[in-house]
């Protein structure tokens, strides 16, 4: 029997996620898409083929459970290397131990966290371990690989994108942690279903955030001996977020969205700020906002003020970069700004307009005149014979038909008078008066 010293931790000590961190796959929350029966990942390690990887997802999903997963399956010596503290130098001592591992006939499972910290030259440093199979290296990583690993070691690794967990799997997780010994088993926890939707709701998709959060109301809830009941008001103040409980079904998430776009179209700003902060104080994703005003640029201001398109990708940057609670003034920004543009939804109409004749004429040939022709055989076959090219022209402008015969004269576009648009109509017009003037010369 091993005696517990006065500094030892009490294991209750440790945090909730901590503790149900899952051991094997069966207890794993979520990524059906790759771990359901007959799904690759699944396959590659229960074959034990695991071969060099990257999962790219959102905090809190499981990318480092999972490969303490899998090295545990696999039977490999694994270590966990973080890219915020470690430079060349501990790279370089830890392929040395796994050099010799192998050497003995064990196999390394080298994790690395957050693996776009790292600069060229320390991604640089695993390749040649990675090649020789020293290593089996799995990289996690928040951002998207292609721009944040080197191409030559990504080359060398599968990359899996891991989802945000659904609030399906979170309230499972929830009710999970209430369940078993680890989590609250032991204790008599009184705690709506209605109450775990919320805190899934709240966490966005994000495992941690979730536990973390079931554990702060746990805690602080009211208790007589091994009973603990969880109010709506001490959930209310652990979350700090009185909304949380509106949204059951999800229909709020969207009626919430509904109105800040239909403020925003009817150019009331003060409405349109109130309706965003109702979204963001109830919890609602930033960058979800963000996306919705960059389509609204295009949709319902485009033309008549095109600067707002980059206005709504730099607030989408700049929430990206800072979150909240801090990207609310650059949101609010954003809102203000597309309340008050000038509205034209004509782009909106143009493609919805060309989509259905895409739709029903899916087979209408490109015209001859404007087809590439890099071969001899396109030549032979009139590919580009007769195409001008607008720039030799003084107008910088051709009667060249570039519209299949079948749709010749449709008209997509119709521009209004709004804000910058009435330039851009002024243009238009001028184009289709000359072309009319010259139609057939």
């Amino acid at each position: 029997m091993t005696q517990q010293t006065f500094f030892q931790q009490n294991p209750m000590d440790t945090p909730l996620a901590t503790r149900l961190r899952p051991q094997t796959l069966a207890e794993f929350s979520g990524q059906q898409h790759l771990l359901g029966e007959g799904k690759l990942l699944r396959q590659l390690i229960e074959e034990d083929r695991v071969q060099s990887m990257i999962f790219w997802g959102p905090p809190g999903v499981g990318k480092t459970t999972l490969a303490r997963i899998i090295a545990g399956r696999t039977q490999s010596n694994f270590i966990n290397f973080s890219a915020v503290t470690s430079g060349i130098k501990e790279i370089k001592e830890v392929m040395a131990d796994a050099e010799r591992s192998r050497l003995l006939g064990e196999r390394t499972l080298l994790f690395v966290d957050e693996i776009h910290r790292f600069n060229k030259a320390q991604q640089d440093a695993f390749l040649p371990f990675v090649e020789r199979g020293s290593i089996v290296l799995i990289g996690a990583t928040t951002e998207n690989p292609s721009f944040e690993v080197n191409a030559a070691l990504l080359s060398r690794c599968r990359v899996f994108v891991l989802q945000a967990l659904s609030t399906g799997d979170l309230v499972a997780l929830l009710r999970r942690a209430l369940k078993d010994p680890r989590g609250f088993g032991e204790e008599d926890v009184a705690i709506t279903g209605d109450m775990l939707e919320a805190i899934a709701n709240f966490s966005n998709g994000d495992a941690r955030t979730a536990l973390g959060t079931l554990e702060m109301v746990v805690l602080n809830a009211p208790r007589e001996g091994k009973k603990v009941t969880v109010t709506e008001e001490i959930l209310e103040q652990c979350v700090n977020r009185r909304s949380l409980l509106y949204d059951k079904n999800g229909e709020e998430h969207y009626n919430l969205i509904s109105a800040l776009h239909k403020s925003m179209r009817n150019s009331d700003p003060d409405a349109a700020v109130y309706w965003l902060a109702r979204m963001l104080e109830s919890g609602e994703d930033p960058l979800y906002v963000a996306r919705r005003l960059i389509r609204f640029a295009s949709e319902d201001v485009g033309l008549a003020d095109p600067r707002a398109l980059e206005l709504c990708t730099a607030a989408y940057q700049a929430s990206h970069f800072i979150g909240m609670p801090e990207c609310t003034v650059n949101l609010t920004q954003a809102v203000v700004y597309l309340s008050v543009a000038p509205k034209s939804n004509a782009l909106y109409k143009a493609y919805e307009t060309a989509k259905k004749d895409a739709m029903k004429m899916l087979a209408e040939p490109v015209p001859l005149v404007i087809r590439n022709a890099p071969t001899r055989l396109m030549k032979d076959l009139h590919y580009g014979e007769g195409y001008q090219y607008a720039h030799d022209s003084e107008e910088k402008l051709t009667n060249m038909q570039c519209l299949p015969d079948s749709l010749l004269g449709r008209e997509y576009y119709t521009p209004t008078t709004q804000g910058l648009e009435g330039r851009v109509k002024e243009r238009l017009d001028k184009i289709k008066a000359w072309k009319e003037k010259h139609h057939g010369a």
